[in-house]
């Protein structure tokens, strides 16, 4: 079992990296819609949250700037 120093850690990375994604998801959908003529807020809130949750779900698989007590991933 991992301990809380690590789960802490996770959370942080793991954190930072799904808000990047949301940002730069958001960023994209916004230029987008622009170059369209009409920005649909709803969609580029949607797509940032569910950019979000995936980010956070592909980190289960691990984080490589996370290492537990033997060095492991």
């Amino acid at each position: 079992m991992k301990n809380k120093k690590y789960w802490i850690n996770w959370i942080k990375a793991a954190g930072v990296r799904a808000v990047k994604t949301v940002a730069q998801t958001a960023i994209a959908t916004i230029g987008t819609s622009a170059v369209m003529g009409d920005v649909n807020w709803i969609m580029v809130g949607s797509a940032a949250a569910l950019a979000g949750i995936l980010s956070l779900l592909t980190s289960v698989a691990g984080l490589p700037e996370v290492a537990d007590k033997d060095g492991e991933e």
